[in-house]
């Protein structure tokens, strides 16, 4: 299993998220081909709602601790609130 597909398991399984999208900004960066270390997660979930920007971040950095402690090198995340409206 990649880098990628576990962060995209442990954040589906940790998380009711509505939207999530991950992406491997690796090849944006002075690393060798193929390598899974930088990554730009984008989450939208309905249960961020009442909840600051940090503890949002601190959130997805729990959720990925082994990850953030072993390969991955730098994470961009993006927690957004789900609104029934915009969906409308």
């Amino acid at each position: 299993m990649t880098t990628q597909q576990i962060i995209e398991e442990k954040l589906v399984g940790g998380f009711d998220l509505q939207h999530l999208q991950v992406i491997n900004e690796s090849g944006q960066h002075n690393v060798p081909d193929g390598s899974e270390s930088h990554f730009k997660v984008v989450l939208v979930a309905e249960a961020f709602e009442g909840t600051r920007l940090i503890a949002r971040h601190r959130l997805v950095n729990e959720t990925l601790a082994d990850e953030l402690a072993g390969g991955v090198h730098a994470l961009s995340i993006h927690c957004l609130l789900y609104t029934s409206d915009a969906a409308d």
